[in-house]
């Protein structure tokens, strides 16, 4: 038989037992589908990650406390506590050129009280530049003066969620709340930004640093400086402008004992890029795995059926077939399995995929639908390799078969 007619004939063998194919197909529909949707849905996760952090902007240059090795996060992003920034580190920082804004961070949670109404939320100590750095407005009111950045005022401007939770419809400038048990007065609110991944920010209040270091949490040092810059290429020149300078203000002389690590925007974007990749590669892998069991079960399948046609096998030697005829008709079988069970895995894990990209964009969230051609043809390719792997052995178990036993076979 020419290639034509025995891709028809496995097609008729397979339709003789419907259901025993589909199941036998499961395995590389299942795995397929499985490795093509957890590779999207990675993707699709490493893009919202990427749009929530470019949505603070693309010329943010953030400094860390705790020094870091190359291409590793600083140990203050894995939790550790260092406290070696400072407030009149930032300052100092906004006078380095092309730096159009530079806030320090210094975060805590505490119970807000108004009345009778009480709301536990984080408190953001920062400068009156955050509003240059953040690209946030104030709705109502006004924000923190430059007057107040070097003082302990007890002023707070509410995120609007809070002002919702803690006022309603009420008008809450010059009203007074208690942050924990220490009473501040209220002289602005937020304009509503909606939730991210990143933060809720309708879910803060701001200070004064100086106040949430001295007043609320009694430190010195702050969490985080983020700087504005005028143009993102020049942040090379700025971040090694920043690291003279705080080398110089830590008497650091040595470079391996640097207690703090400056980043771009870029930079961190390439570094969360090689995590979500490697997660992603390691993904792919487990799932792929189910394409082995896949192929598991296309081989036991397939030595079931040498064993129900035997007499067939037997017929067809007796008329002329050669052994490889035998072999290119089970592994014909074989590909043609995967082959189909890979179209429809194909189908299901981006049918899948599309499903979990409309479903995070329902809830409001940057999330884009990403089936790469790569992932298509890696699982598909590697779901026929396997089919043809595991039909070798049941192929050649069938053209070993004696012509003459075969057709006493009962």
């Amino acid at each position: 038989m020419n290639i034509a007619q025995t891709i028809k004939s496995s097609l008729v063998n397979l339709a003789v037992n419907k259901f025993r194919s589909f199941l036998t197909m499961l395995g590389m529909i299942i795995g397929v589908g499985s490795v093509i949707a957890i590779m999207s849905i990675g993707a699709g996760a490493q893009s919202l990650i990427f749009n929530e952090i470019t949505s603070f902007g693309t010329n943010l240059v953030g400094v860390i406390p705790g020094g870091s090795e190359e291409g590793a996060p600083p140990a203050a992003m894995m939790g550790v506590m260092i406290t070696t920034l400072t407030y009149e580190d930032a300052k100092a920082i906004g006078n380095i050129p092309h730096i159009l804004a530079v806030t320090p961070y210094s975060n805590g949670n505490a119970n807000l009280s108004y009345g009778d109404k009480t709301k536990n939320a984080g408190f953001v100590g920062v400068s009156s530049q955050y509003l240059g750095v953040e690209e946030n407005k104030v709705s109502q009111g006004r924000f923190i003066s430059a007057a107040e950045d070097e003082s302990t005022t007890r002023i707070v401007v509410l995120g609007s969620e809070i002002k919702e939770a803690l006022f309603g419809e009420n008008n809450p400038i010059g009203e007074r709340i208690k942050i924990d048990q220490t009473s501040f007065v209220v002289v602005g609110v937020m304009e509503k930004k909606g939730s991210s991944l990143v933060a809720n920010r309708d879910k803060n209040v701001f200070i004064p640093v100086k106040t949430a270091q001295k007043t609320l949490l009694g430190v010195n040092h702050v969490g985080l400086i983020r700087v504005k810059i005028d143009d993102e290429k020049k942040a090379p020149l700025v971040i090694s402008e920043i690291k003279k300078l705080l080398q110089q203000r830590h008497n650091i002389k040595d470079p391996k004992k640097i207690d703090f690590t400056v980043q771009s925007m870029s930079q961190a974007l390439d570094m969360i890029g090689t995590v979500t990749d490697a997660l992603n590669a390691f993904l792919g892998a487990i799932a792929a795995i189910s394409l082995l069991v896949g192929g598991i079960g296309i081989m036991n399948i397939m030595l079931v059926s040498v064993t129900e046609r035997t007499r067939e096998i037997g017929l067809r030697k007796a008329l002329g077939a050669k052994r490889k005829n035998i072999i290119s008709q089970f592994l014909t079988e074989s590909i043609v399995i995967t082959f189909i069970g890979g179209l429809i895995g194909i189908v299901g894990g981006s049918l899948f995929a599309a499903i979990i990209a409309v479903g995070v964009q329902y809830w409001g969230y940057d999330w884009d639908l990403v089936i790469t051609s790569f992932s298509v043809i890696l699982s598909f390719s590697i779901a026929v390799i396997i089919g043809l792997l595991f039909g070798i052995y049941p192929a050649k178990k069938a053209a070993s078969l004696n012509a003459i036993e075969a057709l006493r076979h009962e």
